[in-house]
């Protein structure tokens, strides 16, 4: 197969790129190429039995220029493209623009977020409503997928619709409540003994998926005319409470957790430039079990095969041995000591006034 990948050096597309890579297709990468191949994590390796690596090819470009993009996409056609990096309705249009008539598929990278906040059932499927009134970043994903599929329906695009739920790779710890330069400052906090925070009480439901189990399953898609003018969520079946996700973080780096429960709505109004609202009320708040039968039926004999407690594993050995990942955040750990310590006065004055 040829493959056009825009992005296809993130958490979730560089696991996709080294799979494509495995299978012996071809891929050409439109991106910045400020991420290279060798950034990626594990490299790519023959599938047993399977045919030689694929050949990766660069295109240098800043997809955001579109003149730039055409002139480099010209006299090349694909049987797949995919878009990492779109998200917004004039990205996506965008794309509509150059690849028409290039790809037999096009598929978009959209977000399990975009469904309906709060469930009417906690049993999610791709029949479940999108509306989510708490996150812009989920609203334009849906104005995203409204787009591709009119386009769809009007004009025949051979349009794939993808929606992740909370996909995690061997650079990045998956959490619910962190700072805006990424995880590693409450990493630093388990190790060093300081108290963590857990939104809500941590017993509502969320789905961890490990970016090489989603790669197979995405691959999985490619090519597959039965997923044109589909949307398919991919996420692993494994369903775990926060208070089990963040015991397998401290588990894996062999340390106590000191956990301090706080209100995701306490958090929304304390840290307004964390965006909780969005990320929490929005998203990781809500309990979800995924149902993904409709990704079995579309890929048979997929089945997620990385259990959280193992992948983070793999995961916390990695960002241990890369100190250059170890980005600190003093602005947020501040922010977790206000909010504990504010916790603590006031359970203390309780405890006075009873």
């Amino acid at each position: 197969m040829k493959v056009l990948f825009i992005g296809g050096t993130g958490t979730i597309s560089a696991a996709i790129s080294r799979r494509v890579l495995e299978l012996g297709w071809d891929l050409w990468l439109l991106n910045r190429g400020n991420r290279p191949p060798e950034s990626w994590g594990a490299p790519a390796e023959r599938v047993p039995g399977g045919p030689a690596l694929g050949t990766l090819r660069q295109i240098a470009c800043d997809i955001s220029n579109e003149a730039e993009a055409a002139r480099k996409l010209a006299g090349l056609e694909f049987d797949a493209a995919a878009d990492f990096i779109a998200f917004t309705p004039d990205q996506v249009e965008r794309d509509l623009r150059l690849l028409k008539g290039k790809t037999a598929q096009y598929i978009y990278v959209s977000s399990a977020s975009a469904y309906q906040k709060p469930l009417s059932s906690y049993l999610v499927n791709e029949g479940t409503p999108l509306a989510n009134p708490y996150w812009e970043y989920s609203r334009n994903k849906i104005a995203c997928e409204e787009s591709l599929l009119r386009a769809y329906r009007e004009t025949g695009f051979p349009v794939t619709i993808v929606r992740p739920s909370h996909t995690y790779d061997e650079r990045k710890v998956p959490l619910g409540v962190h700072g805006k330069k990424g995880s590693w400052q409450v990493v630093k906090r388990i190790i060093e003994g300081k108290p963590v925070i857990i939104h809500g009480d941590g017993t509502s439901l969320w789905t961890m998926t490990h970016n090489s189990d989603f790669a197979r399953a995405f691959t999985g898609l490619m090519g597959n005319s039965r997923a044109l003018g589909e949307a398919v969520q991919i996420t692993s079946d494994e369903t775990l409470c926060w208070n089990q996700i963040y015991q397998a973080i401290a588990g894996a780096l062999g340390k106590p957790l000191k956990a301090v429960h706080v209100s995701s709505e306490f958090l929304a109004q304390a840290g307004p430039d964390y965006d909780f609202l969005g990320g929490l009320t929005g998203d990781k708040a809500v309990s979800v079990v995924f149902d993904n039968a409709k990704l079995k039926r579309l890929v048979p004999g997929f089945s997620a095969q990385i259990r959280f407690d193992q992948g983070i594993r793999g995961t916390m050995a990695y960002l241990l041995a890369h100190p250059e990942l170890q980005t600190a955040d003093p602005e947020f750990d501040a922010f977790c000591d206000r909010v504990i310590a504010l916790r603590e006065k006031a359970l203390a004055e309780l405890a006075a006034a009873f």
